[in-house]
């Protein structure tokens, strides 16, 4: 039977089945048995051969050429033993009950047996141990796991085997899909037994027994049973332990692949939190690299300070070191901590979703592949009422890092130009309180660079013995507007105050001692030594907003020497919101140190009017007039030059994760700032402002400590030391060239001049150059100087239709208006005898004059010349021949 389809064998045992049948048993009763010990796959063409069996062979059956093996379902069989309806003889009883005990051993199953069955099963051999389960017919799960893998062994010197470890070669080996076309040709002939019973056994191949026992097909399905059943009785109840048993298979199929299933996740979860920790590892290592970088530095540009011009050093705007390393220890380590529990991927997501897609140009920073993108401001605020877990964690991953580095470059310059006294005087206070300081906009970024000044301020106090305890007193107040993100900026902020929104003492002061509660006088109010107002005018809309924002701060700003800071990214549209806040500073708040032209508003002046204090702006300025870069007011399309600085600092570990930056682990970032004081001034000592004070800086102060005896530098360095506010500063990186270098200078006067310093000039003024920064004040001198022209674009909102609005912007830009600069010509048409008779434009031939129209669509009306110059109020001379010729016209 090698090589027989299905269909044939079954006929063929059918046919066997007829004859070898004995004639003292049933026609119906069955004694085929098929043993089938070969792999799963084989069970639907055995299942199809067994049926086949079963039924009697007919010669016209037909045979099937298909070559998909049929497979029946089988037949839906009663559960419960089949009870004969006639009462079994003694013989018959203890027959069955044998034959239930050769099949099942000392197992029985439930209610198999009747009671007289079961009373004859007991007398012959006692009660069964249990009941009968898969296993006591023959129904057992191969060996799983590493078991199923082959085994090497081999033969030691005692005798014993042990295991040999290989290398399983995946390249090479053969696919099970590969051998199933040979296993099928590989099956032997089927052998016919006829056994002592009378039974017919169907037996496959030897080798297929010697396999061992397999595990259930992957649907649950089993192989056809090895045991003989004797009678339908035991032939329903194997039929029931068999589906009991593929029940079970299937669940521990489905349990087996639930734990696989979890056994992989925690495999890769344990992966990734190991990639992870190499990746941090990785980071750390940059970050400490960095740090013995950042010591070098330091020691290089101390070693280079040696060198370098005192005044030089006075005036260089830079954190030491230059590059900026934001503290591990009180705000990289616990944002990590705080950003552990989620995925940088989503992160990465939602800040590009939210600050305006990659390199995020909608950020702190403005990334220079990303220029040509709305100027816009930062695009999460601090002070929204309303963000959701992932959104808090991009604005800790995305835009602290970057509001801390803007915040200390400021700050620090701040304390250079105010000097060591000005902090100092907030500590040595008698009430002990300290200074108090707002940050409004940055989240608690500003305050966590306050801090580290505060602190480099108070260690230097401490080791001289001034001051003792490990922290400096102050007050701290932040405006946080979400839960989450006040929970979050917590972690690394001790002893602060939050705010859920800015308060009102604009407003609130008005009429307070008018209510019931206040008591017949103003309600008390807090005020604070410094304000950082970051990015806060770009997202208001409305100027009379904006004015309200400037107003609400500049009330709670401290009188006795407040200092404010307004901040905005570093493009055009940054520029003029600070250059506005600038403006109105100067005209409506301070008084200037140094009188100084600046635009009023007549109709201004009123009762209600603001009572104008002593101030000063510490930073960038170095004059108190109008703006060289912001002579026309509003928005100016088209701007080019604008005042803004950098600072470069190095990105935190989950900051680089987010931008998925591989090459470069620092940022330079662009920003716009103005710093003002409150009622106070400078020393007026050596304090020069306007064009005297950019003739002295351009001459240079290098004579002034160079010509001093060592004995009475010292003493007279002070003094002959330039003031802040007397020197011009860099606007732009200068132009190192071979032999020279140029700066773009804001000087004193207000002006934006070209100064260049060549070799020829001055050793240790062309050395100095060569060391300068974007920012910094310079006091050496220089050879030339020119002015230069500023590009400031086209200023107010030019139409471009050449009308009323087109004009009026052309006017106030002092420019052209559409390519066009010419003036009105008007054409007067005057008789020598009867005066001026009319007048009209000239227009250019082949033109008209332009028309306009209204919303409505009604046109405008045009102006009477004629009527304007009040040709119509002209008393005309009598004419005596008109007068005759109207004399004798009503005569006749």
């Amino acid at each position: 039977m090698q090589n027989r389809c299905p269909g044939c064998r079954a006929q063929l045992l059918s046919f066997y089945d007829a004859l070898l049948l004995p004639r003292g048993r049933p026609a119906g009763q069955q004694f085929m048995r098929a043993r089938l010990h070969g792999p799963s796959k084989a069970s639907p063409a055995a299942a199809a051969a067994a049926s086949a069996a079963a039924r009697p062979w007919h010669g016209s059956s037909a045979r099937q050429f298909s070559t998909t093996v049929p497979v029946r379902q089988e037949p839906v069989t009663n559960s419960e033993p089949t009870r004969e309806t006639t009462k079994p003889t003694p013989e018959e009883i203890e027959t069955i009950v044998r034959q239930a005990k050769q099949t099942f051993g000392n197992s029985l199953p439930p209610d198999y047996l009747t009671p007289e069955e079961y009373k004859v099963y007991e007398r012959l051999y006692g009660p069964p141990l249990h009941p009968t389960t898969p296993e006591d017919v023959g129904i057992s799960l191969r060996p799983q796991g590493d078991e199923d893998q082959p085994v090497l062994l081999q033969e030691t010197e005692y005798g014993t085997m042990e295991e040999v470890e290989y290398t399983f070669d995946q390249s090479t080996a053969i696919l099970p899909e590969q051998l199933e076309g040979e296993v099928e040709g590989e099956i032997e002939e089927t052998v016919l037994d006829l056994g002592e019973d009378g039974q017919v056994d169907v037996a496959l191949d030897a080798d297929y027994e010697a396999a061992g026992e397999f595990e259930p097909a992957a649907d649950g399905q089993t192989e056809y049973l090895s045991v003989p059943a004797n009678n339908q009785r035991e032939y329903d109840v194997l039929i029931k332990l068999q589906r009991d048993f593929e029940v079970a298979s299937q669940r521990a199929l489905e349990e087996k692949a639930l734990e696989e299933e979890r056994i992989r996740q925690e495999e890769e979860a344990e992966e990734q939190r190991a990639i992870e920790k190499a990746e941090n590892e990785t980071a750390q290592e940059e970050f400490v690299e960095a740090e013995q970088e950042m010591d070098l530095e330091l020691m290089e540009e101390e070693y280079a300070g040696t060198r370098v011009h005192e005044y030089t050093m006075l005036g260089q705007f830079k954190t030491t070191p230059r590059t900026l390393y934001l503290p591990k220890q009180n705000f990289v380590q616990p944002i990590t901590e705080l950003l552990g529990r989620t995925d940088p991927t989503h992160v990465a997501e939602a800040a590009e979703r939210m600050l305006g897609g990659p390199m995020l140009p909608h950020g702190p920073g403005t990334p220079k592949l990303r220029t040509n993108y709305p100027q816009k401001g930062v695009a999460m605020e601090a002070g929204h009422h309303r963000m959701s877990q992932i959104e808090a964690d991009t604005y800790l991953a995305t835009v602290l890092p970057g509001l801390y580095a803007t915040s200390t470059s400021i700050l620090v310059e701040v304390r250079k130009r105010l000097g060591e006294g000005w902090i100092r005087e907030m500590l040595a206070r008698p009430d002990g309180a300290g200074p108090r300081v707002l940050d409004v906009g940055a989240g608690g970024a500003g305050l966590a660079a306050w801090e580290a000044v505060l602190q480099a301020e108070w260690d230097i106090l401490r080791e001289n013995g001034t001051v003792e305890g490990r922290k400096p007193p102050g007050k701290k107040t932040v405006v946080v507007g979400s839960e989450n993100l006040r929970q979050r900026v917590s972690r690394f902020l001790d002893d602060t105050t939050f705010l859920p929104r800015l308060p009102d003492y604009l407003h609130s002061i008005e009429g307070g001692e008018r209510k019931l509660d206040s008591g017949g006088g103003p309600a008390p109010r807090k005020v604070f030594d410094v304000i950082i107002a970051s990015h806060q005018l770009m997202a208001i809309d409305k100027e009379w907003k904006r004015k309200d924002l400037l107003d609400n701060l500049w009330t709670m700003l401290n009188p006795q020497g407040g200092v404010l800071i307004v901040m905005e990214k570093g493009h055009p549209r940054g520029f003029e919101a600070v250059a506005n806040v600038r403006d109105r500073v100067l005209d409506e708040f301070i008084i200037p140190p140094t009188p100084q032209e600046h635009k009023q508003d007549e109709q201004l002046q009123s009762e209600d009017e603001r009572v104008r204090e002593p101030g000063m702006i510490i930073a960038p300025c170095t004059n108190h007039g109008k703006c060289p870069m912001y002579l026309a007011p509003g928005l100016t399309p088209g701007r080019k030059d604008f005042c803004h600085f950098s600072q470069r600092f190095i990105r935190p570990p989950f900051l680089q994760k987010v931008l998925n930056a591989t090459h470069h682990n620092h940022e330079d970032i662009d920003f716009s700032y103005v710093a003002v004081r409150r009622g106070a001034r400078p020393d007026p000592t050596g304090f020069l402002q306007g064009k005297e004070a950019a003739d002295k800086a351009f001459a240079g102060y290098e004579d002034n400590s160079s010509s001093l005896s060592p004995s009475s530098a010292s003493a007279s360095s002070s003094s002959l030391a330039p003031h802040p506010l007397s020197l011009p500063r860099a606007i732009l990186p200068p132009l190192k060239r071979h032999g020279h270098i140029t700066f773009d200078m804001c000087t004193p006067a207000g002006n934006i001049e070209r100064w260049v310093v060549p070799k020829s000039f001055s050793k240790q003024a062309y050395h100095d150059a060569r060391k300068s920064a974007w920012g910094d004040l310079w006091a050496l001198g220089a050879k030339t100087r020119t002015t230069r022209a500023v590009r400031l674009g086209k200023a107010g909102v030019d139409t471009g239709d050449g009308g009323v609005r087109s004009r009026a912007a052309a006017a106030e830009a002092g420019g052209k208006s559409r390519g066009k600069n010419k003036e009105r010509v008007i054409d007067i048409k005057v008789d020598p005898r009867y005066g001026m008779q009319g007048a009209s434009e000239r227009v250019k031939p082949g033109s008209r004059q332009a028309e306009r129209r209204t919303k409505g669509g009604r046109r405008v009306k045009l102006d009477d010349i004629m009527k304007e110059l009040g040709a119509d109020k002209m008393e005309e001379e009598e004419d005596p021949e008109y007068r005759d010729f109207m004399r004798k016209k009503g005569g006749l």
